[in-house]
């Protein structure tokens, strides 16, 4: 077994994706794009620009959430770790804007919530009193307007302050790292109690969590390592949350580390460490709940996907598009995620923003193409239907598919003339079937979903049409096909691959597609796909099973192939 294998059966086990599926339950793991970045909106812009801003790939934002003191100063949610008295009510404005907007696809939105300026010492009662209060409005805020929950960013932005820095802390002289630790855990229990008391079942999304002190693992006492690092504090903050949380609580541990990876290894190397040996960094009490409460995430770095070759925070294209390589990572990270992924920006905008130091351009106009392949990994069905409605409207797409509407008793293939026989398959169709199955493969020429013409499978205990098209590896395509059932039995299609000389190949990347409509009715199949490296030929199969009397009967037309761009 490869090492690459390997990783991938352990992080299949690790994140427990061999539970069973209760019998009706939507079993789909469904993966979100969440946007964050310098052009972060507040909740007024937020509010103006949703409709357009809704038009972008994602599934939710991270945003500003900005009060007003009674003397009418900013107050903003992320400056949240200072010892001052806030008052919930300066924060109501932000909330009636959040309430005013309608989320259509922005389904998990966060508020924006950092550990800045950090300068309150861990043994201040009286500053963490505020400093739970401040969290406590921000988990207010989340639940009051229907929001996710609370993305948390522990980096420090103050010098000399780091509320997790050992070495910054102003009574290092009198009291031991152990000491600050116990403290810092202390702390954490303190603002999970505060957090769930206001909203019970929150996500609190972080930018990153055990992750960035992976490198402190592997040692009898994690502290000696943690000590003289600059998140040493962060492990025993987390453990304090796990101490108190609520199973009810989600926990996101987002890898900011993942802003340079390039390969798939990277990817499941990362979600393995964040699984496995970063529950060395938290108690042994609290590993269960850790394995069962903190997921795995993975920011995107856009900027790296524009940056020239030279800069420190530039991703190689390996020989194609930069944005072929954004569309391989994130789909990369879309796939070993539990639930989420962050694409992060920073030169560029997606909406309005009031950041100078943002370009005016949007990340279409600097990266093109970007949009395309984030919506592509993030839902290839979403995405191919709206370049088909593109395509349609532009001007009639080509169909790939030979004799895809069933309707023709004869086509010519590859110089070939290729007629239907009586009792025979459509024309331009095949069919096998297993041994130990008897059924029958024919045209119908009475049926059809639009017109008349169908394949028709009658009998057919195991067995399916087929048809085989040439392509290149990295292409994408789509295939819709219409099924309708009577009596026993079922009906899918199936995307398989061959090598260009034949012989099927990567079987693991087969695409298996049923129909969500009625039986007794015309119901869509549709899948998308994208060609691995040493392919050749993508085959459709029109699969029937089940089947137990030449009563069953599955007709399946209108099959259609297009290469998306």
């Amino acid at each position: 077994m490869t090492r690459l294998l390997r990783l991938s059966v352990l992080l299949c086990v690790l994140s427990g994706l061999t539970a069973g599926i209760a019998h009706g339950q939507d079993a789909r793991l469904r993966k979100k794009l969440i946007a964050t970045g310098w052009d972060h909106p507040d909740t007024k812009r937020l509010l103006d620009n949703l409709a357009e801003m809704e038009k972008r790939p994602f599934d939710g934002v991270v945003l500003v959430v900005i009060g007003k003191t009674a003397e009418g100063k900013p107050c903003p949610l992320v400056w949240a770790h200072q010892n001052q008295k806030w008052q919930r009510e300066w924060f109501r404005q932000a909330v009636d804007e959040l309430k005013a907007c309608k989320f259509r696809r922005f389904t998990d939105n966060f508020v924006s919530f950092g550990a800045n300026p950090g300068d309150v010492d861990w043994f201040d009662d009286a500053g963490w009193e505020n400093i739970a209060e401040h969290w406590r409005i921000a988990a207010w805020v989340a639940k009051e307007a229907a929001l996710k929950g609370i993305l948390f960013d522990p980096e420090p932005y103050a010098f000399p302050h780091s509320q997790f820095s050992y070495a910054a802390q102003p009574q290092r002289a009198k009291h031991t790292f152990a000491e600050y630790y116990a403290q810092a855990r202390q702390r954490g229990r303190q603002i999970i109690k505060a957090v769930t008391q206001q909203y019970p079942d929150i996500t609190l999304f972080c930018y990153f969590m055990n992750s960035v002190n992976a490198a402190a693992t592997g040692q009898g006492d994690p502290r000696r390592a943690l000590e003289s690092l600059g998140y040493g504090l962060y492990p025993a903050f987390i453990d304090g949350w796990l101490d108190c949380l609520p199973p009810s609580v989600k926990l996101v541990d987002g890898c900011e580390s993942a802003y340079r990876y390039n390969s798939v290894l990277e990817y499941l190397e990362a979600g393995v460490l964040i699984k496995g040996a970063c529950q060395e960094l938290v108690s042994a009490e609290n590993r269960a709940k850790y394995r069962a409460q903190v997921q795995t995430s993975f920011g995107i770095y856009l900027d790296a996907y524009w940056n020239p070759k030279g800069s420190p925070w530039y991703i190689d294209p390996l020989g194609g598009s930069r944005v072929e390589r954004l569309r391989a990572n994130v789909a990369t990270a879309l796939r070993v995620a539990d639930e989420y992924v962050w694409v992060y920006g920073e030169k560029y905008r997606w909406w309005p923003t009031p950041n100078k130091s943002v370009r005016p351009e949007t990340w279409p106009e600097a990266l093109p193409g970007c949009e395309d392949v984030l919506r592509f990994a993030r839902d290839p069905a979403d995405y191919a239907r709206s370049q088909l409605e593109r395509l349609r409207l532009s001007a009639a797409p080509a169909n790939l598919a030979r004799n895809g509407s069933f309707s023709e008793e004869r086509i010519t293939f590859e110089g070939k003339q290729l007629g239907w026989r009586e009792g025979g398959c459509p024309a331009g169709w095949s069919a096998w079937q297993h041994s130990h199955s008897k059924g029958t493969f024919t045209w119908d020429r009475q049926v059809g979903a639009k017109a008349k013409g169908a394949a028709r499978a009658a009998g057919v205990s195991d067995g399916c049409f087929l048809q085989h098209h040439a392509v290149q590896p990295n292409e994408r395509y789509v295939v819709r096909a219409m099924r309708k059932l009577q009596g026993r039995g079922d009906a899918w299609m199936r995307l398989r691959w061959q090598r260009p000389e034949g012989g099927w190949f990567a079987e693991t990347q087969d695409r298996i597609v049923y129909a969500d409509g009625p039986a007794e009715t015309w119901a869509e199949l549709l899948g998308v796909v994208q060609v691995p490296e040493g392919a050749g030929r993508l085959v459709i199969l029109l699969g029937v099973r089940g089947q137990q009397s030449a009563e069953d009967v599955a007709w399946f037309d209108d099959v259609e192939l297009y290469r998306l761009p």
